[in-house]
Order: structure tokens, then C-alpha cells, then sequence
């Protein structure tokens, strides 16, 4: 199987979710997401019951809502079975504030299509990915299992993504946040990007 690249389209997959709204199983699938017109939030995490991994998605639970309202199908991802994902869910305090769906790839086959499947543990890296409603994807970022991640940093590429999808003569600079200056290539700009962005 090869692993997805960014730029390039995600073959369809399906998965068991448990819904912590629902308290209960369902399925999803790529296809059914991008159907919805919506953006698609991977986030893949090591294991259930571990100890960086409830801080990260009490985190991204944070951002939810707001990610929900831009768009977004958040869906956490770990090799777990959907039962374990319930009973973490319900015992775990760090997770009551969960709304979004928790994926079950217990065979890895979603992991490996992304490039986090860790053949030696049977676990997935930290990795958070960003497919576009046509299915390309166009963010990328992995972490070993040693270092948690940043949901506010998740918004902002997420916001910043949106944006040129909108604007796509419109390129956004490092650090860009909502309302910030963006930069519209041109010959001109070439060697003169201080100027352009520097009032």
C-alpha cells in the first residue's frame, strides 16, 4: 500500500467510530465525508488508556466547536478496538468534554494509508492530517510518541487552509492568523517580500 502524499488524493477508506454524542457505534467513511462538502481532520494518536494521548485530545476537544463551525469532521484515530475507545471515554475525565468521533483502525490499514503505522508496536505516530472536501490532502505534520501536539497551532493551519482555498491567487506568510496580511505572488514580489509586508 502506498503511503498518501501531500498534494496528492485519498483513496476512500472506512472505519468503526464510537460517537461520544450518540454514546454509540457507527461507521464513516471518506466518501460519505466529502458527500457533505465538509474539510476532513485525521487525527491519529498512539493508544487508549496511555498518558500524553488524553491531554491531546482534551486539547483538540477545546477546538472542536470551533473547527465544527468552519467546516470540519474531526475524527481522533488510534489501532484501538470502538469498544475500548467507549470505555477510555467513559473513564477517562480528561475526555468528558470529547464530542467529535473516535476512530477504531485496529488492523492499521487507515494508519498505513497515511504513513503513521508503526509496524514494530502496532501503533500509530502523533499524526494530524487535513484532507480538502475534494479529497486532497493538504496538511501533513507526524510527532513521535514522546512529544504531544498543539490544537491551537491545528486551527490556525486549518483557518489558513480554508482561506486560500477561498483566495487561491492568495498565498498566507509565516505565523498568518484570521485577518492577518496575505501576499499575492508576482514577478514583482520576487527578492521584494520585506516590502510587501511591512507596512
Amino acid at each position: 500500500m502506498s503511503i498518501t502524499r501531500v498534494g496528492q488524493n485519498v483513496q476512500n477508506f472506512e472505519m468503526e467510530v464510537y460517537d461520544p454524542e450518540k454514546k454509540d457505534f457507527s461507521k464513516i467513511s471518506l466518501d460519505e465525508i466529502k458527500a457533505k462538502k465538509q474539510w476532513t481532520v485525521l487525527f491519529f494518536y498512539p493508544a487508549d488508556f496511555t498518558f500524553i494521548c488524553p491531554t491531546e485530545l482534551n486539547d483538540l476537544a477545546e477546538k472542536h466547536k470551533e473547527l465544527k463551525s468552519m467546516g470540519c469532521e474531526v475524527v481522533s484515530v488510534s489501532t484501538d478496538t470502538k469498544f475500548s475507545h467507549l470505555a477510555w471515554h467513559q473513564s477517562e475525565r480528561l475526555l468528558q468534554n470529547v464530542k467529535y468521533l473516535m476512530g477504531a483502525d485496529p488492523t492499521g490499514n487507515v494508519s498505513k494509508i497515511f504513513g503513521v503505522y508503526d509496524e514494530a508496536t502496532g501503533l500509530a505516530l502523533r499524526g494530524t492530517f487535513l484532507i480538502n472536501p475534494e479529497g486532497k490532502l493538504v496538511m501533513s505534520e507526524v510527532n513521535f510518541y514522546n512529544v504531544g501536539r498543539n490544537a491551537l497551532e491545528l486551527l490556525r493551519k486549518v483557518k489558513a487552509n480554508i482561506y486560500v482555498a477561498q483566495h487561491p491567487a492568495e498565498v498566507c506568510p509565516a505565523n498568518w492568523t484570521d485577518g492577518k496580511k496575505t501576499l499575492t505572488p508576482s514577478a514583482k514580489m520576487v527578492g521584494k517580500v520585506y516590502e510587501s509586508i511591512v507596512p
